[in-house]
């Protein structure tokens, strides 16, 4: 028989002693991912009356958000916890620009806000700390294992949601999904977001997007910046650079493509973290190089989680396709309306075509069969590892769109939990009356 692929660099193989681990909790959810899809899963679960263990490999909650220093929502103009998300940054003056739906936020405030919610409401969290195994009984998800400094650790619930972005737990389930575009599996690309500050933000303006909020203000400053990226002798490897200003003379650069990478290749991930901060440290060194308003340009921070876009699809009991996006399909159990249109990403380094057309999307929903896994009994998905094709998730894939698969998600676990059931036992009507009930942000 053939050995597979990555068994080729194993130069032999030792076995593990099998040891029993003490269940450290019982609890009604457990939601494995702590960025914007697993912080609104875990926060309405608590809301709702279940008892949440919330996990999280970096070292703090919020994800892209955080750790992968995103500076950028869109698609956020929604009641619930993302009113409630933009109030409380509003109140911090966290918030740079006017529009509810697309803005730029202080991601050090972000992490101290998802930290204060998530104490606030009840959950149960721990950073640095990795789901790395599950058990079933029969085909019901039971038990999962982490492991972190604490060593390896066993936990039960009563219902999972799998929030970690790139499908962990799904798979380490038995789950079945898909990776990539259809045809050959090549996923959309990493990106390595680093702080910066320089001396007068003002003079910059005509490179930054959205400044002084402005939305009309996006194509052209971004054509300007990598302008000015080409003028010092450096060709980007993300050919639509981005500028956002944070605050004070604080900027978000947002100038690098990794290519050809799966988040779940360990290897490739660390070439690709390494690579990307040193284009960022380039880029910036050589636009200080060009004086004017670029002189002493600095890099203050490079994001700790480098930016995934694309990782597993988990299959569900319903599948979002780029036929939903076009017809603006609607669902009696849809937990979500999404209106983002499609982006896919460029897939393969030094080819501007992507094979895609962005397609105008009339707004459509995700059910919540897209949030049950299909395979095993028990779990289910918020956020980009949700069920969907490739053209539908390069839409569905943006944080606004995580919070509100996080909250139905939420709250259904919470509800098949108390009551004893499984999530596809449980309506949408009578998980939305609860929704309605903990949820009453109208700010």
């Amino acid at each position: 028989m053939p050995m597979h692929a990555q068994e080729l660099n194993y130069i032999s193989q030792f076995t593990e002693k099998s040891r029993k681990l003490i269940v450290k909790d019982e609890t009604d959810v457990i939601v494995c991912g702590g960025g914007p899809a697993g912080i609104a899963a875990a926060i309405t679960a608590a809301r709702s009356g279940a008892s949440v263990r919330l996990f999280e490999v970096n070292g703090c909650l919020g994800g892209v958000w955080t750790a992968g220093l995103l500076t950028w929502i869109f698609g956020f103009d929604k009641s619930g916890l993302s009113r409630e998300i933009l109030h409380r940054l509003d109140e911090r003056n966290a918030r740079r620009g006017t529009d509810k739906d697309n803005f730029v936020y202080e991601p050090e405030e972000m992490k101290l806000l998802l930290e204060e919610m998530c104490v606030e409401s009840g959950v149960e969290f721990l950073l640095k700390t990795q789901v790395v195994a599950a058990y079933k009984s029969e085909n019901r998800l039971t038990t999962i294992v982490t492991e972190s400094k604490s060593g390896r650790e066993a936990w039960r619930a009563k219902v999972f949601i799998d929030a970690t972005g790139d499908g962990d737990l799904a798979a380490l389930s038995g789950c079945k999904f898909d990776v990539g575009r259809p045809e050959d599996g090549a996923v959309q690309p990493l990106t390595m977001n680093a702080l910066a500050v320089v001396r007068d933000v003002a003079r910059l303006r005509k490179y930054i997007c959205f400044y002084g909020g402005d939305q009309k203000w996006r194509e052209e400053p971004n054509r300007n910046f990598v302008a000015e990226i080409r003028r010092a002798g450096i060709e980007p490897s993300y050919n639509v650079s981005k500028i956002f200003h944070v605050r004070d003379n604080v900027i978000l650069m947002m100038c690098n493509h990794e290519y050809d990478v799966v988040p779940w290749d360990t290897e490739a991930m660390t070439k690709a973290t390494v690579h990307g901060r040193r284009e960022v440290f380039n880029i910036a060194r050589g636009l200080h190089r060009l004086g004017g308003a670029w002189d002493g340009i600095q890099v203050i921070a490079t994001a700790e989680q480098i930016g995934i876009r694309e990782g597993r699809r988990v299959h569900g009991l319903y599948t979002v396709t780029e036929h939903d996006l076009i017809q603006g399909s609607r669902f009696e159990d849809g937990v979500t309306t999404v209106s983002f249109n499609t982006d896919v990403h460029q897939l393969k380094k030094d080819r501007g075509n992507t094979g895609y057309n962005r397609i105008s999307v009339r707004p459509y929903h995700i059910p919540l069969r897209a949030l049950i896994a299909k395979d095993v009994e028990g779990l289910m998905m918020a956020g980009r590892c949700l069920s969907g094709d490739f053209v539908a998730h390069s839409s569905y894939r943006i944080t606004g769109a995580a919070v509100g698969t996080g909250e139905g998600a939420g709250v259904t676990a919470a509800v098949a939990a108390m009551s004893n059931r499984l999530p596809h036992e449980v309506s949408w009507k009578e998980s939305k009356i609860m929704l309605e009930q903990i949820l009453p942000v109208k700010f």
